[in-house]
């Protein structure tokens, strides 16, 4: 059986997710926005969590840890490049892991841009991945801490994983990242038949994510910065892939 996610809304338009094994009963939580959400979704399916994974250190997405840990005793992995910033670590990874949960097999790697200790959880046999704040559903995190060329290096990175892959990013912000992509490539028709549906989507309530990396690659403006078309776009037909990139998330910035 395959692993069963659970998208947890938290906080204003954060994510949390869960993921568990109905075999062994094991159950991780992807990023801690607060406790009490998680809990609940716990509670109501009759979970007890084993674990909880972290991709990076900003408080919305570990404050809710220590409450969480406490109460149900789970062991937490985070990166050990970025152990002095996040709460007590059961599990310091290095910049490139590899580790068993359940009967999946879990590769992390660093997608520093965003900040800089940031890392991705893989699960390549159930086709996810949890990207936090750097490959975003329709964006990408701001460049709080890294720089282009870090952030344009890790959407990369993460552009080569299997089309199929289910992107599990860390805030809905889709609706204002498809407007901004729009502007970009009004004519493109992957992206106006998506801002279709997520507008009827969150109009009903319902969460954008996860959303699979090929639709990503269609509509995704920091996932085309290399594509002739999205150079033209900008004026700048001839620029490097990172300059491109560059310009996009400068006028993101501004939107």
């Amino acid at each position: 059986m395959p692993l069963e996610l659970v998208t947890i809304p938290c906080l204003s338009d954060n994510y949390a997710y869960l993921l568990h094994d109905a075999q062994s009963g094991a159950t991780a939580v992807v990023d801690v926005p607060e406790a009490a959400p998680i809990r609940a979704a716990l509670d109501e399916r009759g979970w007890r969590l084993s674990d909880i994974w972290i991709t990076h250190h900003h408080d919305d997405h570990i404050q809710g840890i220590p409450d969480l840990r406490t109460s149900t005793g789970a062991r937490v992995t985070g990166a050990a490049a970025d152990a002095h910033r996040l709460p007590p670590l059961d599990v310091a990874l290095p910049d490139e892991a590899s580790f068993t949960f359940a009967r999946s097999q879990v590769t992390t790697f660093p997608v520093p841009g965003h900040t800089v200790g940031h890392i991705a959880y893989h699960l390549p046999d159930d086709r996810l991945a949890f990207t936090g704040d750097s490959l975003m559903s329709a964006g990408c995190g701001r460049l709080f801490e890294g720089t282009p060329a870090q952030m344009w290096a890790s959407l990369s990175r993460l552009a080569k994983l299997p089309p199929d892959t289910l992107i599990c990013s860390g805030h809905e912000y889709t609706a204002s990242n498809l407007r901004f992509a729009l502007t970009l490539e009004p004519a493109n028709p992957a992206l106006i038949l998506r801002n279709d549906r997520v507008i009827v989507a969150r109009g009903e309530g319902r969460p954008t994510l996860p959303v699979p990396l090929s639709l990503e690659l269609e509509t995704n403006p920091f996932l085309r910065a290399h594509l002739p078309e999205l150079k033209a776009a900008i004026g700048q037909p001839d620029a490097s892939d990172l300059a491109a990139f560059t310009d996009i998330r400068a006028r993101k910035d501004r939107f």
